[in-house]
């Protein structure tokens, strides 16, 4: 009798599963319509290359099309992996790209803080702010100036990232907030 059991509550649990990684699919989704949204209003008034990022480039990987230039020497692609645990660096990040990129790919890790409720602005400015990292590399304060340069430009408004720009000490880098 446990025998039959176990497999039917796993499979139970598993179905309980699938609503959450739907709606978590639904909310970046939106997410990632807001971010191309908010760019292709901003595109206009942005110059070829913004605080050292290949605009060109930025706009396929929101699109996760391929691109080639940028910090990586050949075709790239961004791949939105939906993490259901808050372990290794989900523990510490709503969501990160693991770079440099691997076999082509550049892993687009959304954590559960990603999925939050309530938190749609700040989906997109994360969307925005992590795609800087996947076409141009590491910098935290590049990828940050950038994300609101975009936000402001097509919202008029800033997101307060003040804690996030002294906490990783940008105030010294070569990049400013709009």
């Amino acid at each position: 009798m446990t025998r039959l059991l176990r497999p039917i509550l796993i499979v139970l649990l598993a179905c309980l599963a699938l609503p959450a990684q739907a709606d978590d699919a639904a909310l970046l989704d939106r997410a990632l319509a807001g971010a191309r949204a908010q760019f292709a209003q901003a595109l206009p008034r942005l110059g070829e290359n913004e605080f050292g990022v290949d605009v060109a480039s930025y706009r396929k990987a929101l699109a996760l099309e391929d691109f080639t230039a940028g910090a990586w020497k050949s075709a790239v692609r961004v791949a939105p992996k939906i993490r259901a645990k808050a372990s290794g660096s989900c523990q510490d990040f709503a969501a990160f790209v693991r770079i440099p990129p691997d076999k082509g790919v550049v892993p687009l890790v959304l954590c559960p803080q990603f999925f939050t409720p309530g938190a749609d602005r700040l989906r997109v400015l994360t969307i925005l702010h992590e795609m800087v990292h996947a076409v141009a590399g590491r910098d935290e304060c590049q990828a940050m100036a950038f994300a609101a340069r975009v936000e402001q430009l097509a919202t008029g408004r800033l997101t307060p990232v003040d804690a996030y720009w002294r906490a990783n000490k940008c105030a010294s880098s070569a990049y400013r907030l709009p």
